[in-house]
């Protein structure tokens, strides 16, 4: 049965701004139901007991060694050194939910201090650590080896930027990579009649030089079976997997259905974690456009070898917000230089809709465009194509 037990005396909850709220946790290794008492308690202790069943048995601790607790703190330790080199590189979105480090056990309870602001401060960060929970699950049910193994029956990768520039020099307008979306946290479903094979079918017929597929769930009601089933129905543009990366495993998983390049984001990924993932990329054959979305992410990444494609998002992923003349911001004359002389594409992303758009993004510097909203709920995407850049640049 579950049960929740209140502190006697009320704690005094500081009204100095900045000043946390917290509580204690107490859990036995079981899933539990918590309960908030008034938030003027300030403190709560909340107790999962064992049901009747094993109450009747020895109450062991769900872990009582003491390398086990150490081990516990050490990968504490770690989320949080993590956590500071990120912000460090003016990184705002945390990796996942801050708690305290594991405390001791007493008897079958651990207690652990809990920050009461452990809630999601923007969308981005939700997907963020939605996803972390996410990846244990899905890495549970396969394995990295499992998926290198795989790897044996993955089609061959084709050249993603390769086809961006090939469609540049074809049609003097920037490369097209059309996205495959059915939502989106800010616009809700964009297309009800979805089905991703003829939406890509009819892009690639529109003139598209690649394609980007949606892959995450929950928000964007995208799905890895979506890239597969586009790369198996025989699609000639390369594939992106845009989804929300934050491991290796991803990259690997990605490669396995059909994936010729990924999207890092720098907004969430520190420098060490981009410089790590683009060596695996290599490895895997896979292209990584690398999304900025202010000038210190667009310093950061310019700073970073190895970097092919950069993409400028003109949405503030923390308000979703859109506003092009980011794109121009970015790219002034110090950084055009710079990309220039390492031979990287400039790819402009978000509030792209009009031929006017485009024009305004391909003279601030930019050489491919990735759009998805403005095309995806067209009844014809491949007339929607022609429509946003003002002319036919089908083969």
């Amino acid at each position: 049965m579950e049960g929740v037990i209140a502190l006697m005396r009320p704690v005094p909850v500081s009204t100095k701004p900045g000043v946390a709220l917290y509580r204690i946790s107490v859990r036995r290794s079981s899933p539990y139901i918590s309960t908030n008492f008034s938030k003027r308690n300030g403190c709560l202790i909340r107790a999962q007991q064992l049901d009747s069943r094993e109450a009747s048995a020895t109450v062991t601790p769900p872990v009582s060694d003491s390398q086990d607790n150490a081990l516990k703190l050490k990968v504490w330790e770690v989320g949080r050194l993590q956590e500071e080199v990120a912000a460090t590189q003016g990184i705002k979105i945390r990796r996942r939910p801050p708690t305290g480090p594991p405390m001791h056990y007493v008897g079958p309870f651990e207690f652990r201090i809990q920050s009461e602001g452990n809630t999601p401060r923007n969308i981005l960060e939700e997907i963020i650590w939605h996803k972390d929970v996410e990846l244990a699950q899905w890495k549970e049910k396969k394995p990295l080896v499992s998926l290198k193994k795989a790897l044996g029956a993955a089609p061959p990768t084709r050249d993603f930027i390769g086809a961006l520039r090939a469609a540049q020099q074809r049609t003097g307008l920037p490369g097209l990579i059309a996205e495959v979306k059915k939502a989106s946290p800010s616009r809700g479903v964009l297309r009800e009649d979805f089905d991703p094979v003829e939406i890509a079918k009819a892009y690639e017929k529109g003139g598209a030089a690649c394609l980007s597929v949606l892959t995450d769930k929950k928000f964007f009601q995208g799905s890895y079976e979506n890239l597969a089933a586009i790369r198996n129905a025989g699609i000639k543009c390369p594939l992106l997997c845009k989804e929300f990366i934050v491991e290796a495993w991803q990259l690997f998983y990605a490669r396995t259905k059909g994936a010729d390049a990924v999207l890092l984001i720098a907004g969430v990924l520190t420098d060490l974690d981009i410089k790590y993932m683009i060596k695996i990329c290599k490895i895997l054959g896979l292209a990584a456009l690398v999304e900025v979305h202010n000038e210190r992410e667009m310093d950061r990444v310019l700073g970073i070898d190895g970097i092919k494609l950069v993409g400028i998002n003109n949405r503030n992923l923390e308000t979703f917000t859109v506003d092009i003349s980011n794109t121009r911001n970015l790219l002034d004359a110090r950084r055009t230089q710079i990309i220039r002389e390492k031979g990287i594409i400039v790819v402009g992303e978000s509030g792209l809709f009009t031929p006017a758009d485009i024009a305004y993004v391909q003279e601030a510097g930019v050489e491919a465009v990735l759009v998805g909203e403005s095309l995806v709920k067209q009844p014809d995407p491949a007339k929607g194509i022609a429509n946003l850049f003002g002319k036919d640049i089908s083969v």
